[in-house]
């Protein structure tokens, strides 16, 4: 979630978002494991060590220095939690981290759409 003062979100001086999407790219280069582990990585950077999961304090706290993101504002950064709290315990744990990291790629999510949809229809053509 993009701050005001983020140059993500749209303004009358930037109509356009500045984003691109480089997890597919990186997905192709790596492999599928090597993504994952890279994920890994990225999760520890940002979790609170005691806790090993990312906590609001932690996320706050590694978005600037880690990500260079110091223009989150608290709601920012209670956004970003939420999105990918899946149990809803209040921080993310590992596999919800890398769950919200696909989630947040709509490119990659639609190559996994398409992925899923010609599985199903090899598997059960026939009786669709």
């Amino acid at each position: 979630m993009a701050s005001p003062k983020s140059s993500t979100r749209q303004t009358q001086q930037n109509p356009e978002p500045n984003f691109h999407d480089f997890f597919p790219t990186m997905a192709g280069n790596l492999g599928g494991e090597g993504l994952i582990d890279e994920l890994c990585k990225g999760f520890e950077l940002l979790m609170d060590r005691e806790k090993g999961v990312i906590t609001f304090e932690s996320l706050r706290r590694n978005a600037s220095a880690v990500l260079g993101l110091g223009d989150l504002t608290d709601d920012d950064v209670r956004c970003m939690i939420n999105e990918g709290d899946l149990d809803r315990d209040g921080w993310l744990n590992q596999m919800e981290f890398c769950v919200l990291m696909f989630r947040l790629s709509p490119e990659l999510m639609e190559a996994s759409r398409c992925v899923v949809t010609d599985a199903i229809e090899e598997e059960f053509g026939d009786r669709l």
